[in-house]
Parts: C-alpha cells; sequence; structure tokens
C-alpha cells in the first residue's frame, strides 16, 4: 500500500524506470487526471448506491431469517442454517449463468437495481452466520422477560434482540459494504454502460491495448481504497467484538 501511494504520485516514466524510488517532483496532477479521465465521481455515486441499498436489504433480510434461526426452536433449523451458510463455500464464479440469466428475464440488465440484488443474495451465507452467531450469545432470560411483559414476536425481534446484536450487525455490514465496493466481476458481467457501472471498472480506463496510464490508475487505485479503510477503521472494534462473540457462547 505504501508503495502504491508513492507511486500514484510519480509520472509514468518514473514508475517505469525507478519503481522503488521517490517521485523527483510529486505530481498531485495524477489524481486530478484519474478522476476526469475516467469519470470517477460517477463511479463512486454508483458505487455507494450500490453498496449502501445492498447491504441495508441484506442486513434485513439476513436479521429476520438470524433472529428465527438462533432464537426459535424447530425440526430441521440446524440443517436450514446448514443449507444455508454453506453458500460461502461454493466459488461466486459458479453463479454467473444463474444470475444472468435471472437479471436478464427480470429485465433488469445494465441498472443499479441488477447489481444490488445480486449483491445483496451474494452476501446472504456469511452475514447469516455472522448475525445468527451473535444472536445466540445473547442469554434467553432477556427475550422471557419481554414475552412475559407482553411483547410480540416482531417487538421481541425488534426492541430487544436488535439492539443488542449491534456489533453482529455491524461486523456483518461492514463485510457486506466491503465486497459491494470492491466486486469486479458481477459488475463487469451485469451492465454495459457508463450509467450503471461502479467504481471498479473505472480503472480499466487506464489500460489500452498499446499503453498503460500506471500514475493515472495508481492514483484511481487510491482513492477507491479510502472508503472501505475508513470504513474499516470507524468500525474495527465493532468488527472484532462481533467476529468473537459466536467463541464465547454459542
Amino acid at each position: 500500500m505504501l508503495w502504491l501511494g508513492v507511486s500514484s504520485f510519480k509520472t509514468n516514466f518514473e514508475i517505469e524506470t525507478s519503481p522503488f524510488a521517490l517521485p523527483a517532483v510529486w505530481q498531485f496532477q495524477n489524481y486530478v487526471s484519474a478522476i476526469s479521465v475516467s469519470g470517477l465521481h460517477q463511479f463512486f455515486f454508483n458505487s455507494i448506491i450500490v453498496a449502501a441499498i445492498a447491504t441495508s436489504f441484506n442486513l434485513l433480510v439476513t436479521s429476520m431469517g438470524s433472529f428465527v434461526i438462533a432464537r426459535e426452536k424447530f425440526a430441521m433449523r440446524k440443517t436450514l442454517f446448514t443449507i444455508i451458510t454453506a453458500g460461502v463455500l461454493i466459488p461466486i464464479v459458479s453463479f454467473m449463468v444463474p444470475y444472468y440469466t435471472l437479471i436478464t428475464r427480470l429485465g433488469i440488465y445494465d441498472t443499479l437495481l441488477a447489481l444490488i440484488i445480486t449483491y445483496a443474495a451474494i452476501n446472504i451465507p456469511i452475514s447469516t452466520f455472522l448475525i445468527s452467531s451473535f444472536m445466540t450469545s445473547i442469554p434467553k432470560e432477556l427475550e422471557d422477560s419481554a414475552e412475559i411483559d407482553g411483547c410480540s414476536f416482531v417487538q421481541r425481534y425488534w426492541n430487544i434482540i436488535m439492539p443488542l446484536s449491534r456489533p453482529g450487525l455491524v461486523t456483518a455490514g461492514t463485510f457486506s459494504f466491503i465486497y459491494c465496493w470492491n466486486e469486479f466481476i458481477y459488475a463487469l458481467l451485469l451492465t454495459s454502460s457508463r450509467s450503471a457501472r461502479t467504481v471498479q471498472l473505472a480503472i480499466r480506463f487506464f489500460t489500452s491495448q498499446f499503453r498503460t496510464d500506471y500514475a493515472g490508475m495508481f492514483a484511481a487505485i487510491v482513492l477507491t481504497m479510502i472508503p472501505t479503510i475508513a470504513v474499516y477503521i470507524f468500525f474495527h472494534d465493532k468488527i472484532i467484538s462481533g467476529l468473537t462473540a459466536g467463541a464465547v457462547k454459542g
């Protein structure tokens, strides 16, 4: 990362001839060029919309499913949990044909909605695993007391379990957001116009058949890394808490 950051301030000649040396003159213009050449601001906006909505929808669906799996007793509960979370073992690329077929038949190809639905679905297994593991560690007595006080099923979910599961939700949400932001394959597969493409695809504009603008590319990569690094730094305490919750009691 340090090398990438330093290289983003070099000229293409310096990168090719002296890749490990400091720049003779720090080229801040590389960042201006990176934005103007690739239209990075539009891709940034698309990525923020897709990542935010997909993550929110994913957390809503998986938190409800995790609540039932972790807090309710019913037949085949563990089997259902295993089936859902087994999705983390399946390579993401194996779903390319089914997702492409579904998206085209729904008539939403080359739209942000196509990416939102796809990303939200892909992250269901890992989010269910993280959130349900945290919900399992919450003492049952808290929910029993709320039930005695007259709380309904939905009230117990929304007013009791959800606030107590905040570290697990933040952990799952962070993983989901970072995946949505960094994803490349499905963004390339399900979109074809600049109006629907995300920030990772902007990096391709710096490479042509005969030439690569390394300085602009490195500057663009640094800019695309900033949001994910900021999200992790801001939520890292809750991420660690969420990841270790299931190891304490589960």
